[in-house]
């Protein structure tokens, strides 16, 4: 699957339904939903405590809203990122939400995740 070929329309059929689950997840701090779709290099770097900690630490990543808005994607190397417009619940203000996906073993995995 040669993803940096697909249409913006094509990747937001994959992307969405995968930053949809990870908002989910991540409010409800459950660590296996969350990394499910990882890849083998992101599930390597991303271990429970310190996603955890991360959880404690910063209370929009754990009150994020399904009110988000796609802003566009960027194409480099093998990899496409998705980036988005997310808000909270609970914080005021626009967060940039950055979702990074590979193919791996002719799926389409995460390999980064990240809002800011």
């Amino acid at each position: 699957m040669d993803l940096i070929k697909k249409t913006d329309k094509d990747i937001l059929k994959i992307a969405d339904p995968l930053w949809k689950e990870l908002i989910s997840s991540s409010n409800k701090k459950d660590y296996n939903a969350f990394t499910r779709n990882f890849s083998k290099e992101m599930l390597l770097a991303s271990n429970e405590v310190e996603i955890g900690k991360q959880w404690t630490r910063n209370e929009v990543l754990t009150s994020l809203s399904d009110d988000y808005n796609y802003l566009g994607c960027l194409r480099r190397n093998n990899f496409v990122t998705v980036l988005y417009r997310q808000r909270s619940n609970t914080v005021d203000g626009d967060f940039l939400g950055r979702l990074v996906l590979g193919v791996e073993e002719d799926e389409v995995k995460i390999f980064g995740a990240t809002i800011f």
